[in-house]
């Protein structure tokens, strides 16, 4: 009886036999999907920005402080914070741009820059809102308290820490559904901010865009302004991965027989209303009413054509999504009416009014399509498992093949080859 075939055997030159089963390079593909190598990561990111913090803490602290107001430790916590998050931010989309999300790198190189500048500003400036509403609240909670220059090195070094961690671990698991969500904390957050930085308590008797005129004080100024042209680049980012999930989802009912689905709609509309919000930003009212609120017009044109034809660029989707979006057309419709000629409120409630129009509809429909792709079976624990096979085959058709023997190698099958998913595409031309 001959003796049964050794598994995995090296042949004189060091490389594999043909014989060892595929399956046995799988942990080493999962490298880059594995989620424990991720939070490895994220903890040395928190690390090293547990040192920088530290190193600020003991080059700037030479006395006591107070936790908030002007030269505290919480102001100088919430720029180091904010330094953090943002660097942290960078090499988690590094990361991320090299997995799941490697369609960024393949566009134009400025549509990346853009993407990663407003990445990169929305994690930093949320960080420095968090830590400065921190340590306000701390401030309030033990009136008249300082620390000394050990506590306040300790505090940098923890939000430091925080923020490192917490902007890597964003970055590299960046989806639409998350993304969404950071755009919407700090779209609210940077306009709270700048109505509390507001000198003249009654300047929404004009207009919201009152803010950014310098007329309610400078801090107020920049704070709007800014978040408002930074909410328009991260919305042409959110555009581009609505657009890739829409992508998966259209090419798997189109192979059904299902109508097509013309998503460069709701791209072009999406990069239109964030490019309107970025001109905005930059042309404040006072500086030009004329060219502020052309742009203000045209975004809420352009979103309500959206909203009124979304059953004719995107067939298919659930019904209650029509009737929503039909809907908020309707209050879109009555908010205006309310304003003018009703003159129920001002301009201010009426871009309030609309504001929320807005982001309740993206609300809506990023977690209709996120359940529509998981129920296509496009969903997260899908695209891992895709991105494994990805690997494990790249790996296995790089690998030269040896046999103790000459003669014919067996033909490697066909590595199957995923539908695109969150923004993650593959061209098929590079598998062969």
């Amino acid at each position: 009886m001959s003796p049964p075939p050794a598994p995995a055997t090296a042949g004189p030159g060091g490389t594999r036999s043909h014989h060892e089963p595929a399956m046995e390079r799988r942990p080493a593909a999962r490298r880059v999907t594995n989620p424990v190598v991720r939070e490895s990561l994220a903890i040395w990111v928190a690390i090293a920005s547990a040192a920088g913090g530290a190193a600020v803490g003991l080059v700037l602290f030479q006395d006591r402080r107070p936790l908030s107001g002007d030269g505290s430790v919480g102001l100088i916590a919430a720029v180091t914070a904010g330094a953090c998050a943002g660097v942290a931010c960078l090499v988690g989309l590094a990361r991320s741009t090299r997995t799941t999300h490697q369609w960024m790198t393949r566009r134009r190189w400025g549509w990346f820059v853009a993407d990663a500048v407003g990445l990169l500003v929305v994690h930093a400036a949320i960080a420095v809102m968090a830590c400065l509403a921190l340590f306000r609240l701390f401030q309030e909670a033990f009136t008249g308290l300082t620390v000394d220059r050990v506590a306040a090195t300790v505090m940098m070094t923890v939000i430091s820490a925080v923020a490192g961690y917490l902007g890597f671990n964003s970055a590299a698991r960046i989806s639409t559904r998350s993304l969404s969500s950071l755009l919407a904390v700090f779209m609210a957050s940077g306009m709270i901010v700048s109505m509390l930085l507001a000198e003249n308590p009654f300047w929404w008797h004009a207009f919201f865009s009152e803010l950014g005129t310098g007329q309610a004080g400078i801090l107020s100024f920049w704070t709007f302004n800014t978040t408002l042209t930074v909410s328009g680049l991260v919305l042409t980012t959110l555009a581009s991965f609505i657009t890739q999930d829409l992508y998966a989802w259209a090419r798997a009912r189109e192979s059904a027989g299902g109508r097509r689905a013309r998503i460069t709609v709701l791209r072009g509309g999406l990069v239109v209303i964030g490019l309107c919000m970025v001109g905005a930003g930059i042309v404040p009212i006072n500086l030009s009413d004329p060219v502020h609120s052309t742009f203000i017009r045209v975004l809420g044109a352009v979103f309500m054509l959206m909203l009124a034809s979304i059953q004719w660029w995107l067939p298919g989707f659930p019904a209650a999504v029509y009737v929503a979006s039909y809907l908020m057309v309707a209050l879109g419709v009555v908010a205006t009416l309310l304003w003018f000629p009703l003159r129920y409120y001002n301009l201010t409630g009426f871009e309030l009014a609309m504001a929320g129009i807005v982001y309740a509809w993206l609300v809506v429909f990023i977690r209709n399509l996120d359940a529509v792709l998981t129920v296509a079976g496009l969903g997260d624990a899908e695209r891992d498992e895709q991105m494994e096979a990805l690997e494990t085959a790249r790996e296995a058709q790089a690998e030269p093949v040896r046999t103790g023997t000459p003669g014919p190698v067996p033909a490697a099958a066909p590595a199957a080859f995923p539908p695109p998913y969150r923004g993650w595409r593959v061209d098929p031309g590079e598998w062969r």
